[in-house]
């Protein structure tokens, strides 16, 4: 059987998950106690019922309850439970626009006063070991619902016993990726963005790619981050991770971490790694 847990920060697009995962036929149970999770999977593994793919969504609704998760969670991967943790974030700000324009409570608006930016920082600061614990982490801020909803797809329509590579490029400008597990600053490089005839261009033009990787640092760069990848992959599998993300980021995000995601995705190709590339800022000005 498939088991998945969902949680994360409240207002972090946990709803839109558990409708993806409802039309891929998961049964889906809302702020169940995380105490109750074991005993349920219990009764899966020992019933004949039909239902082989469960999701549980467990986040700080349930109150001092909350806080027995991390212990369910290390009791159900020591018992090898076929268990997946989706740990779901957002910018503050973000979430504290998405409730002001629902006019919701925030579940600790009672403890904060509140105080909405209050109940999202403890509940961010609640939340620190759970989120150590993710097999999957994704950050919301700057996703559309669409392209969360088919991020998620892409995850659990497949088997996912092998571990997922993510490439991604991003600007620092427009805010750093949190979401990333290795995390490269290409900065340090020549930026075509002076170039008149590049300007305008990007990473995934011909010209702007060449420029880039046409100077001896990049090239070394290329090749040693290629290397250190390369060793890190395995551990990464041994240890069970499911997602890895490798961010390359630059000033704004659309030619020189362009360039070098586009070059880390071919070279990870190569040794047969599925992988997903998405450049988050690559049309933004």
């Amino acid at each position: 059987m498939q088991f998945v847990i969902i949680t994360g920060m409240s207002g972090s697009g946990k709803s839109s998950c558990v409708d993806v995962l409802e039309d891929l036929g998961y049964y889906c149970i809302d702020n169940m106690p995380p105490e109750l999770i074991g005993k349920f999977v219990d009764i899966c593994n020992q019933s004949e019922s039909k239902i082989d793919k469960v999701a549980f969504v467990i986040d700080i609704r349930s109150g001092e309850l909350f806080l027995k998760l991390k212990d369910t969670l290390e009791n159900l991967r020591h018992e090898d439970v076929g268990l997946k943790l989706i740990f779901l974030d957002c910018s503050d700000d973000v979430i504290i626009s998405r409730y002001k324009e629902t006019r919701r409570k925030h579940p600790l608006d009672e403890v904060s006063f509140g105080n909405i930016r209050k109940a999202v920082e403890t509940e961010r600061e609640t939340l620190v070991p759970i989120k150590a614990m993710a097999d999957y982490y994704i950050d919301t801020t700057n996703t559309r619902v669409n392209d969360f909803r088919e991020r998620m797809r892409e995850i659990f329509s497949e088997n996912t016993d092998y571990m997922r590579i993510d490439v991604r490029s991003f600007g620092f400008k427009f805010g750093y990726m949190p979401e990333g597990d290795l995390v490269f600053d290409v900065r340090c490089l020549p930026n075509p963005f002076y170039v008149p005839e590049l300007k305008n261009l990007t990473g995934l033009n011909p010209e702007v790619y060449t420029y880039v990787m046409k100077f001896d640092q990049s090239k070394r760069l290329l090749d040693k981050l290629c290397n250190l990848v390369d060793f890190l992959i395995p551990l990464y599998e041994k240890e069970g991770k499911a997602q890895l993300v490798i961010a390359f980021g630059c000033t704004g995000g659309k030619h020189r971490s362009v360039a070098f995601a586009e070059a880390m995705a071919h070279h990870l190709r190569g040794k047969n790694h599925k992988i997903r590339i998405q450049h988050r800022d690559i049309e933004k000005r």
